[in-house]
């Protein structure tokens, strides 16, 4: 019943801007924590930012922090990564995913993901 959709990735120069969008069904953003998750060439998948309105909680990887912001819109039940001031070790499949739960050791729990959306940073 749960599905999330990313999508909006594409090829960018490093120092430009790029959103994500990942259309949801199946649940609402008060109801499940969504987040943004992403895996580099030849590493492994990490997160990247977290939500909960029912919490009313935000975090960002310190990778991240200060130049992504995660957003949700569930009039439209989409979400958003919006990503400026985009460096070379950004480029990356981005997934989107819900009913998640940050732990101490860095890791997630994660209840869905979505399909991931390719972004490239490169000159």
């Amino acid at each position: 019943e749960v599905q999330l959709q990313a999508s909006g990735g594409g090829w960018v120069q490093p120092g430009g801007s790029l959103t994500l969008s990942c259309l949801a069904s199946g649940f609402t953003f008060d109801d499940y924590s969504v987040g943004w998750f992403r895996q580099a060439p030849g590493k492994g998948r990490e997160g990247v930012s977290y939500t909960s309105n029912k919490e009313g909680r935000t975090i960002y990887a310190d990778s991240v922090k200060g130049r992504f912001t995660i957003s949700t819109d569930n009039s439209k039940m989409t979400m958003y990564l919006q990503m400026n001031s985009l460096e070379l070790g950004d480029t990356a499949i981005y997934y989107c995913a819900a009913e998640l739960r940050p732990l101490d050791d860095g890791n997630w729990l994660v209840g869905y993901w979505g399909q991931g959306t390719l972004v490239t940073v490169s000159s």
